[in-house]
Protein backbone atom coordinates (compact mmCIF):
# COMPACT_ATOMS: atom_id res chain seq x y z
CA UNK A 1 0.00 0.00 0.00
CA UNK A 2 1.31 3.81 -0.74
CA UNK A 3 3.43 5.11 2.15
CA UNK A 4 1.28 8.34 1.65
CA UNK A 5 -1.62 6.51 3.87
CA UNK A 6 0.35 5.89 7.00
CA UNK A 7 0.39 9.09 9.40
CA UNK A 8 2.77 10.84 11.21
CA UNK A 9 1.99 9.18 14.41
CA UNK A 10 2.50 5.38 13.30
CA UNK A 11 5.98 6.52 12.29
CA UNK A 12 6.57 7.51 15.60
CA UNK A 13 4.77 4.56 16.92
CA UNK A 14 6.60 1.98 14.61
CA UNK A 15 10.44 3.40 15.54
CA UNK A 16 9.69 3.62 19.00
CA UNK A 17 8.79 0.06 19.50
CA UNK A 18 11.60 -0.81 17.25
CA UNK A 19 14.03 0.96 19.82
CA UNK A 20 12.80 -0.40 22.84
CA UNK A 21 11.38 -3.66 25.04
CA UNK A 22 7.71 -4.14 24.21
CA UNK A 23 6.95 -3.75 28.14
CA UNK A 24 8.02 0.01 27.84
CA UNK A 25 5.27 0.66 25.02
CA UNK A 26 3.42 3.87 26.37
CA UNK A 27 -0.34 4.10 26.49
CA UNK A 28 0.70 7.39 24.93
CA UNK A 29 2.22 6.51 21.72
CA UNK A 30 -0.95 3.99 21.42
CA UNK A 31 -3.19 6.55 21.69
CA UNK A 32 -1.46 8.83 19.42
CA UNK A 33 -1.66 5.97 16.98
CA UNK A 34 -4.94 5.14 17.40
CA UNK A 35 -6.40 9.10 16.64
CA UNK A 36 -4.37 9.08 13.62
CA UNK A 37 -6.05 6.03 12.27
CA UNK A 38 -9.46 7.13 13.69
CA UNK A 39 -9.05 10.19 11.52
CA UNK A 40 -7.81 8.78 8.66
CA UNK A 41 -11.13 6.69 8.37
CA UNK A 42 -13.33 9.59 9.56
CA UNK A 43 -12.18 11.48 6.55
CA UNK A 44 -12.35 8.74 4.24
CA UNK A 45 -15.94 9.01 2.79
CA UNK A 46 -17.71 5.66 3.25
CA UNK A 47 -21.15 6.47 2.77
CA UNK A 48 -23.14 4.45 -0.27
CA UNK A 49 -24.08 7.23 -2.24
CA UNK A 50 -20.25 9.21 -3.19
CA UNK A 51 -17.92 6.84 -0.86
CA UNK A 52 -15.66 3.74 -1.10
CA UNK A 53 -15.27 0.82 1.46
CA UNK A 54 -12.21 0.09 -0.55
CA UNK A 55 -10.66 2.84 -0.33
CA UNK A 56 -10.82 2.69 3.62
CA UNK A 57 -10.00 -0.82 4.07
CA UNK A 58 -6.50 -0.16 1.69
CA UNK A 59 -5.55 2.38 4.04
CA UNK A 60 -6.15 -0.06 6.71
CA UNK A 61 -4.58 -2.74 5.26
CA UNK A 62 -1.58 -0.64 4.63
CA UNK A 63 -1.06 0.07 8.71
CA UNK A 64 -1.31 -3.57 9.49
CA UNK A 65 1.26 -4.17 6.81
CA UNK A 66 3.29 -1.42 7.97
CA UNK A 67 3.03 -2.53 11.62
CA UNK A 68 4.55 -6.19 10.36
CA UNK A 69 1.68 -8.44 9.11
CA UNK A 70 2.35 -10.26 5.91
CA UNK A 71 0.46 -9.35 3.03
CA UNK A 72 -0.40 -12.52 2.23
CA UNK A 73 -1.96 -12.51 5.83
CA UNK A 74 -3.77 -8.69 5.14
CA UNK A 75 -6.46 -8.94 1.75
CA UNK A 76 -9.03 -6.10 0.47
CA UNK A 77 -11.77 -8.70 -1.09
CA UNK A 78 -15.34 -8.11 -2.72
CA UNK A 79 -17.67 -7.98 -5.49
CA UNK A 80 -18.33 -4.78 -5.73
CA UNK A 81 -15.30 -1.78 -6.98
CA UNK A 82 -16.41 0.86 -3.83
CA UNK A 83 -17.58 -2.20 -1.72
CA UNK A 84 -14.34 -3.85 -0.59
CA UNK A 85 -13.73 -5.37 3.01
CA UNK A 86 -10.65 -5.52 4.56
CA UNK A 87 -10.06 -9.24 6.12
CA UNK A 88 -6.66 -9.54 8.21
CA UNK A 89 -5.58 -12.87 10.21
CA UNK A 90 -3.21 -12.81 12.75
CA UNK A 91 -1.41 -16.15 12.96
CA UNK A 92 -1.30 -18.38 16.39
CA UNK A 93 -0.01 -21.38 16.94
CA UNK A 94 -3.48 -23.46 16.69
CA UNK A 95 -3.83 -24.82 19.88
CA UNK A 96 -7.63 -23.20 19.72
CA UNK A 97 -9.95 -22.50 16.66
CA UNK A 98 -9.79 -19.09 15.23
CA UNK A 99 -12.15 -15.99 16.62
CA UNK A 100 -13.24 -13.08 14.41
CA UNK A 101 -13.83 -9.62 15.17
CA UNK A 102 -15.83 -7.51 13.23
CA UNK A 103 -16.73 -3.61 12.55
CA UNK A 104 -18.55 -1.96 9.64
CA UNK A 105 -16.12 0.59 7.38
CA UNK A 106 -19.61 2.79 6.07
CA UNK A 107 -21.48 4.97 7.55
CA UNK A 108 -24.89 6.89 6.55
CA UNK A 109 -24.93 9.97 5.01
CA UNK A 110 -24.40 13.50 6.86
CA UNK A 111 -24.99 16.77 5.11
CA UNK A 112 -22.76 19.09 5.98
CA UNK A 113 -25.72 21.97 6.14
CA UNK A 114 -27.16 20.02 9.15
CA UNK A 115 -24.52 19.53 11.59
CA UNK A 116 -22.68 22.24 13.33
CA UNK A 117 -19.33 21.06 12.32
CA UNK A 118 -17.80 19.09 9.07
CA UNK A 119 -19.30 15.40 9.53
CA UNK A 120 -16.48 14.93 7.17
CA UNK A 121 -13.59 15.83 9.07
CA UNK A 122 -12.72 14.30 12.66
CA UNK A 123 -12.99 17.65 15.57
CA UNK A 124 -11.85 17.22 18.87
CA UNK A 125 -13.53 20.26 21.41
CA UNK A 126 -14.84 19.85 24.68
CA UNK A 127 -13.52 16.08 25.49
CA UNK A 128 -15.62 14.91 22.32
CA UNK A 129 -14.44 13.41 19.15
CA UNK A 130 -17.06 14.66 16.41
CA UNK A 131 -17.25 13.08 13.02
CA UNK A 132 -19.85 10.36 11.23
CA UNK A 133 -19.03 7.53 12.55
CA UNK A 134 -17.94 7.74 15.59
CA UNK A 135 -19.91 5.94 17.05
CA UNK A 136 -21.25 3.68 14.56
CA UNK A 137 -18.87 2.12 14.28
CA UNK A 138 -15.56 4.05 12.85
CA UNK A 139 -14.44 4.22 16.24
CA UNK A 140 -14.19 0.77 17.12
CA UNK A 141 -12.88 -0.19 13.27
CA UNK A 142 -10.08 2.18 14.47
CA UNK A 143 -9.74 0.91 17.85
CA UNK A 144 -9.34 -2.66 16.46
CA UNK A 145 -6.63 -1.69 13.98
CA UNK A 146 -4.88 0.27 16.48
CA UNK A 147 -5.20 -3.17 18.65
CA UNK A 148 -4.01 -5.26 16.24
CA UNK A 149 -0.83 -3.04 15.24
CA UNK A 150 0.02 -2.80 18.99
CA UNK A 151 -0.12 -6.43 19.17
CA UNK A 152 1.75 -7.63 16.43
CA UNK A 153 4.75 -5.08 17.08
CA UNK A 154 4.96 -6.23 21.06
CA UNK A 155 5.72 -9.54 18.75
CA UNK A 156 2.54 -10.95 21.12
CA UNK A 157 2.18 -14.84 19.58
CA UNK A 158 -1.26 -16.14 19.97
CA UNK A 159 -2.35 -19.75 20.62
CA UNK A 160 -5.20 -19.75 18.29
CA UNK A 161 -5.48 -16.91 15.08
CA UNK A 162 -7.36 -13.78 15.33
CA UNK A 163 -9.07 -12.99 12.25
CA UNK A 164 -10.26 -8.89 11.69
CA UNK A 165 -12.72 -7.97 8.93
CA UNK A 166 -13.95 -4.41 8.40
CA UNK A 167 -16.92 -4.73 5.91
CA UNK A 168 -19.02 -2.95 3.76
CA UNK A 169 -22.85 -1.87 3.33
CA UNK A 170 -24.10 -2.90 6.95
CA UNK A 171 -25.99 0.55 6.89
CA UNK A 172 -27.65 -0.61 3.66
CA UNK A 173 -27.10 -0.92 0.00
CA UNK A 174 -26.72 -3.87 -2.26
CA UNK A 175 -23.28 -5.76 -1.37
CA UNK A 176 -23.04 -6.55 2.75
CA UNK A 177 -19.78 -7.35 2.96
CA UNK A 178 -20.62 -9.97 5.45
CA UNK A 179 -22.89 -11.91 3.21
CA UNK A 180 -20.31 -11.72 0.68
CA UNK A 181 -17.73 -13.31 2.52
CA UNK A 182 -19.97 -16.02 3.97
CA UNK A 183 -21.07 -16.93 0.37
CA UNK A 184 -17.91 -16.08 -1.09
CA UNK A 185 -15.12 -16.49 1.00
CA UNK A 186 -15.88 -18.50 4.22
CA UNK A 187 -12.75 -20.01 4.92
CA UNK A 188 -11.34 -16.50 5.60
CA UNK A 189 -13.46 -15.71 7.98
CA UNK A 190 -14.44 -19.32 9.27
CA UNK A 191 -14.36 -18.88 13.20
CA UNK A 192 -15.26 -20.66 16.84
CA UNK A 193 -17.16 -17.32 17.62
CA UNK A 194 -17.51 -13.97 16.55
CA UNK A 195 -16.49 -10.83 18.40
CA UNK A 196 -18.76 -7.71 17.11
CA UNK A 197 -18.11 -4.25 17.43
CA UNK A 198 -21.24 -2.49 16.41
CA UNK A 199 -23.36 -3.12 19.11
CA UNK A 200 -23.12 -3.44 22.97
CA UNK A 201 -20.28 -1.28 25.20
CA UNK A 202 -19.96 0.44 28.46
CA UNK A 203 -23.34 2.75 30.09
CA UNK A 204 -21.91 5.57 30.87
CA UNK A 205 -24.30 7.42 33.72
CA UNK A 206 -23.21 11.10 35.28
CA UNK A 207 -19.77 10.16 34.15
CA UNK A 208 -19.74 6.79 35.27
CA UNK A 209 -19.11 3.66 33.44
CA UNK A 210 -22.13 1.21 35.19
CA UNK A 211 -22.28 -1.34 33.47
CA UNK A 212 -20.62 -3.43 29.81
CA UNK A 213 -23.53 -4.76 27.85
CA UNK A 214 -22.64 -7.97 25.69
CA UNK A 215 -24.88 -9.03 22.78
CA UNK A 216 -26.24 -12.13 22.72
CA UNK A 217 -29.40 -11.66 20.77
CA UNK A 218 -31.01 -9.02 18.45
CA UNK A 219 -34.27 -8.93 17.18
CA UNK A 220 -35.13 -10.03 13.89
CA UNK A 221 -36.02 -7.08 11.15
CA UNK A 222 -39.05 -7.70 9.01
CA UNK A 223 -41.65 -5.00 7.35
CA UNK A 224 -45.59 -5.66 5.83
CA UNK A 225 -47.36 -3.54 3.40
CA UNK A 226 -50.91 -2.82 4.62
CA UNK A 227 -52.87 -2.31 0.93
CA UNK A 228 -56.10 -1.13 0.54
CA UNK A 229 -57.96 -1.00 -2.94
CA UNK A 230 -61.18 0.36 -4.70
CA UNK A 231 -62.35 1.71 -7.97
CA UNK A 232 -62.30 5.20 -6.77
CA UNK A 233 -63.87 8.01 -9.05
CA UNK A 234 -64.54 11.74 -9.21
CA UNK A 235 -63.63 13.89 -5.84
CA UNK A 236 -66.76 15.78 -6.10
CA UNK A 237 -69.07 12.51 -5.91
CA UNK A 238 -67.29 11.30 -2.48
CA UNK A 239 -69.01 7.71 -1.33
CA UNK A 240 -68.36 6.61 2.17
CA UNK A 241 -66.25 3.37 0.69
CA UNK A 242 -63.11 5.85 0.60
CA UNK A 243 -59.74 3.29 0.56
CA UNK A 244 -57.78 6.13 3.23
CA UNK A 245 -61.11 6.18 5.40
CA UNK A 246 -60.59 2.34 5.47
CA UNK A 247 -57.02 1.95 5.76
CA UNK A 248 -56.81 5.04 8.61
CA UNK A 249 -59.52 2.81 10.38
CA UNK A 250 -57.48 0.00 10.48
CA UNK A 251 -54.39 1.77 11.50
CA UNK A 252 -56.47 3.11 14.33
CA UNK A 253 -57.05 -0.30 15.49
CA UNK A 254 -53.44 -1.74 14.88
CA UNK A 255 -52.26 1.27 17.26
CA UNK A 256 -54.25 -0.35 20.52
CA UNK A 257 -52.95 -3.70 19.59
CA UNK A 258 -49.87 -4.90 21.32
CA UNK A 259 -47.87 -8.41 21.33
CA UNK A 260 -47.87 -10.99 24.31
CA UNK A 261 -44.87 -10.34 26.46
CA UNK A 262 -42.34 -12.92 26.90
CA UNK A 263 -38.31 -13.21 28.15
CA UNK A 264 -35.80 -15.59 26.77
CA UNK A 265 -32.51 -16.61 28.78
CA UNK A 266 -30.65 -13.50 27.51
CA UNK A 267 -33.37 -10.81 28.79
CA UNK A 268 -33.85 -13.07 32.02
CA UNK A 269 -29.81 -12.42 32.55
CA UNK A 270 -30.38 -8.37 31.35
CA UNK A 271 -32.65 -8.08 34.04
CA UNK A 272 -31.14 -9.96 36.61
CA UNK A 273 -28.11 -8.28 35.92
CA UNK A 274 -30.00 -4.52 35.90
CA UNK A 275 -31.82 -5.58 39.30
CA UNK A 276 -28.66 -4.73 40.72
CA UNK A 277 -27.66 -1.19 39.23
CA UNK A 278 -31.34 0.02 38.78
CA UNK A 279 -32.91 2.39 40.73
CA UNK A 280 -35.58 1.30 43.64
CA UNK A 281 -38.68 1.89 41.49
CA UNK A 282 -36.96 -0.71 38.41
CA UNK A 283 -35.19 -2.69 40.54
CA UNK A 284 -38.05 -5.41 42.05
CA UNK A 285 -39.61 -5.57 38.51
CA UNK A 286 -36.45 -6.60 37.12
CA UNK A 287 -35.54 -9.20 39.78
CA UNK A 288 -38.68 -10.63 38.86
CA UNK A 289 -38.55 -10.95 35.42
CA UNK A 290 -34.81 -12.18 36.27
CA UNK A 291 -36.55 -15.71 37.08
CA UNK A 292 -39.81 -17.92 35.39
CA UNK A 293 -42.56 -18.01 34.93
CA UNK A 294 -43.11 -14.64 33.49
CA UNK A 295 -44.39 -12.23 35.98
CA UNK A 296 -46.95 -10.56 34.00
CA UNK A 297 -47.56 -7.52 36.76
CA UNK A 298 -43.75 -7.16 36.68
CA UNK A 299 -43.35 -7.14 32.90
CA UNK A 300 -46.34 -4.80 32.54
CA UNK A 301 -45.00 -2.00 35.03
CA UNK A 302 -41.50 -1.98 33.21
CA UNK A 303 -42.95 -2.12 29.54
CA UNK A 304 -44.97 1.20 30.58
CA UNK A 305 -42.06 2.86 31.86
CA UNK A 306 -39.69 2.76 28.82
CA UNK A 307 -39.86 2.27 25.10
CA UNK A 308 -36.24 0.04 25.45
CA UNK A 309 -37.75 -2.38 28.45
CA UNK A 310 -41.22 -2.76 25.95
CA UNK A 311 -39.03 -3.56 23.02
CA UNK A 312 -37.18 -6.20 25.24
CA UNK A 313 -40.27 -7.96 26.25
CA UNK A 314 -42.35 -8.34 23.02
CA UNK A 315 -42.44 -7.72 19.49
CA UNK A 316 -43.15 -4.82 18.15
CA UNK A 317 -44.65 -3.42 14.77
CA UNK A 318 -45.39 0.55 13.79
CA UNK A 319 -46.30 2.28 10.61
CA UNK A 320 -43.36 4.10 9.24
CA UNK A 321 -44.28 5.10 5.55
CA UNK A 322 -47.96 6.10 4.30
CA UNK A 323 -49.21 6.81 0.87
CA UNK A 324 -52.29 6.93 -0.69
CA UNK A 325 -54.31 8.43 -3.88
CA UNK A 326 -52.97 9.07 -7.28
CA UNK A 327 -54.79 13.22 -7.85
CA UNK A 328 -56.12 15.95 -5.86
CA UNK A 329 -59.41 15.75 -7.23
CA UNK A 330 -59.81 11.80 -7.59
CA UNK A 331 -60.89 9.46 -5.21
CA UNK A 332 -58.35 7.54 -3.82
CA UNK A 333 -57.99 4.39 -5.61
CA UNK A 334 -55.58 2.62 -3.58
CA UNK A 335 -53.57 3.65 0.11
CA UNK A 336 -50.46 1.82 1.59
CA UNK A 337 -48.83 1.76 4.65
CA UNK A 338 -45.51 0.31 5.39
CA UNK A 339 -45.40 -1.47 9.03
CA UNK A 340 -41.90 -2.27 10.33
CA UNK A 341 -41.62 -5.12 12.89
CA UNK A 342 -38.65 -5.97 15.13
CA UNK A 343 -39.79 -9.33 16.00
CA UNK A 344 -38.52 -11.25 19.19
CA UNK A 345 -35.90 -14.07 17.90
CA UNK A 346 -38.35 -17.07 18.48
CA UNK A 347 -40.90 -15.65 16.14
CA UNK A 348 -41.77 -16.03 12.88
CA UNK A 349 -42.81 -13.87 10.27
CA UNK A 350 -45.71 -15.53 9.38
CA UNK A 351 -47.21 -15.79 13.31
CA UNK A 352 -46.80 -11.50 13.15
CA UNK A 353 -48.48 -11.04 9.71
CA UNK A 354 -51.63 -13.21 11.01
CA UNK A 355 -51.81 -11.14 14.30
CA UNK A 356 -51.62 -7.95 12.15
CA UNK A 357 -54.45 -9.74 10.17
CA UNK A 358 -56.58 -10.27 13.20
CA UNK A 359 -55.56 -6.79 14.94
CA UNK A 360 -56.66 -5.07 11.80
CA UNK A 361 -59.90 -6.89 11.47
CA UNK A 362 -60.82 -5.85 8.06
CA UNK A 363 -60.67 -8.38 4.86
CA UNK A 364 -60.18 -5.45 2.56
CA UNK A 365 -56.94 -4.25 4.05
CA UNK A 366 -54.28 -6.65 2.36
CA UNK A 367 -51.16 -7.58 4.47
CA UNK A 368 -48.17 -8.49 2.90
CA UNK A 369 -44.79 -9.05 3.76
CA UNK A 370 -42.25 -6.97 1.32
CA UNK A 371 -39.37 -9.49 1.90
CA UNK A 372 -38.70 -12.76 3.83
CA UNK A 373 -36.80 -12.03 7.50
CA UNK A 374 -33.78 -13.37 8.34
CA UNK A 375 -34.31 -15.29 11.54
CA UNK A 376 -31.10 -14.41 14.34
CA UNK A 377 -30.76 -17.22 16.79
CA UNK A 378 -29.38 -16.34 19.93
CA UNK A 379 -25.77 -16.76 20.84
CA UNK A 380 -25.19 -19.29 24.05
CA UNK A 381 -24.12 -17.45 27.09
CA UNK A 382 -20.44 -19.05 26.97
CA UNK A 383 -19.25 -18.74 29.89
CA UNK A 384 -15.77 -18.59 28.75
CA UNK A 385 -16.13 -15.70 26.60
CA UNK A 386 -18.26 -13.74 29.15
CA UNK A 387 -14.94 -14.50 31.41
CA UNK A 388 -12.57 -13.23 28.54
CA UNK A 389 -14.40 -10.50 27.93
CA UNK A 390 -14.79 -9.51 31.92
CA UNK A 391 -10.85 -10.14 32.46
CA UNK A 392 -10.37 -7.79 29.49
CA UNK A 393 -12.54 -4.48 31.28
CA UNK A 394 -11.38 -4.94 34.38
CA UNK A 395 -8.35 -3.16 34.24
CA UNK A 396 -10.32 -0.82 31.93
CA UNK A 397 -13.74 -0.05 33.80
CA UNK A 398 -12.69 -1.62 37.40
CA UNK A 399 -15.56 -3.96 38.72
CA UNK A 400 -18.31 -2.79 36.19
CA UNK A 401 -20.58 -5.92 35.78
CA UNK A 402 -21.15 -7.42 32.12
CA UNK A 403 -24.87 -7.77 31.57
CA UNK A 404 -26.36 -9.59 28.41
CA UNK A 405 -28.59 -8.22 26.45
CA UNK A 406 -30.56 -8.54 23.41
CA UNK A 407 -30.18 -5.33 21.05
CA UNK A 408 -33.90 -4.23 19.93
CA UNK A 409 -32.49 -3.22 16.38
CA UNK A 410 -30.18 -5.13 13.78
CA UNK A 411 -26.67 -5.68 12.96
CA UNK A 412 -24.11 -7.97 10.52
CA UNK A 413 -24.15 -10.44 13.89
CA UNK A 414 -27.74 -11.94 12.21
CA UNK A 415 -25.67 -13.16 9.51
CA UNK A 416 -22.67 -14.75 11.26
CA UNK A 417 -25.57 -16.59 13.92
CA UNK A 418 -27.79 -17.67 10.85
CA UNK A 419 -24.31 -19.50 9.14
CA UNK A 420 -23.22 -21.42 12.49
CA UNK A 421 -21.36 -18.76 14.12
CA UNK A 422 -22.12 -17.38 17.10
CA UNK A 423 -22.02 -13.70 17.47
CA UNK A 424 -21.17 -11.55 20.69
CA UNK A 425 -21.40 -7.69 20.13
CA UNK A 426 -18.99 -5.65 22.56
CA UNK A 427 -16.95 -2.06 21.48
CA UNK A 428 -15.04 -0.86 24.53
CA UNK A 429 -16.06 2.81 23.95
CA UNK A 430 -18.52 3.75 26.68
CA UNK A 431 -21.47 5.89 25.39
CA UNK A 432 -23.64 7.99 27.02
CA UNK A 433 -26.74 6.49 27.39
CA UNK A 434 -28.83 9.94 27.82
CA UNK A 435 -26.56 11.30 24.32
CA UNK A 436 -26.64 8.49 21.62
CA UNK A 437 -26.37 10.52 18.62
CA UNK A 438 -25.46 7.60 15.66
CA UNK A 439 -26.97 8.14 12.25
CA UNK A 440 -27.94 11.85 13.80
CA UNK A 441 -26.56 15.10 13.47
CA UNK A 442 -23.11 16.12 15.57
CA UNK A 443 -22.24 12.21 15.82
CA UNK A 444 -19.61 12.05 18.76
CA UNK A 445 -17.91 10.06 21.47
CA UNK A 446 -15.68 11.64 24.24
CA UNK A 447 -12.30 11.28 23.60
CA UNK A 448 -11.41 9.62 26.60
CA UNK A 449 -13.84 7.00 25.71
CA UNK A 450 -12.17 6.26 22.88
CA UNK A 451 -8.52 5.69 24.39
CA UNK A 452 -10.15 3.32 27.01
CA UNK A 453 -11.59 1.73 24.03
CA UNK A 454 -8.31 0.77 22.49
CA UNK A 455 -6.69 -0.73 25.44
CA UNK A 456 -9.80 -2.80 26.12
CA UNK A 457 -9.52 -3.85 22.54
CA UNK A 458 -6.18 -4.96 23.09
CA UNK A 459 -6.89 -6.43 26.11
CA UNK A 460 -9.55 -8.65 24.65
CA UNK A 461 -7.66 -9.96 22.01
CA UNK A 462 -4.84 -11.14 24.35
CA UNK A 463 -6.98 -12.55 26.59
CA UNK A 464 -8.82 -14.43 23.51
CA UNK A 465 -5.92 -15.36 21.81
CA UNK A 466 -4.59 -16.85 25.34
CA UNK A 467 -7.62 -19.43 25.77
CA UNK A 468 -8.40 -17.34 29.12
Amino acid sequence: MAARHLGPALVVYLLALSAAPAAQTSRADVDRLGRDILKELIETDTTHSSGSTTIAAERMAARLTAAGFPRADVQVVGGADRKGNLVARYRGSGAGKPVLFIAHLDVVEAKREDWTLDPFVLTERDGFFYGRGTLDVKGGAASLVTAFARLRQEGFKPDRDLILALTADEEGGPDNGVQWLITNRRDLIDAEYCINFDSGGGELRDGKVVALDVQAAEKVFTSFTLTVKNSGGHSSLPTKENAIYRLAAGLQRLSAFEFPMRTSDVTRAYFAAMSKLAPASEAAAMRALGNQPLDQEAAARLSASSPFYNALLRTTCVPTLLQGGHAENALPQTAQATVNCRMLPDDSQEAVQQALVRALADPHIEVAPIRQAVPSPPSPLTPDVFRAIADAARPVYGDAPLVPFMETGATDGLLLRNAGTPVYGVNGIAYDVNDVRAHGKDERIFVRSYYDGIEFAYQLMKRIADGR
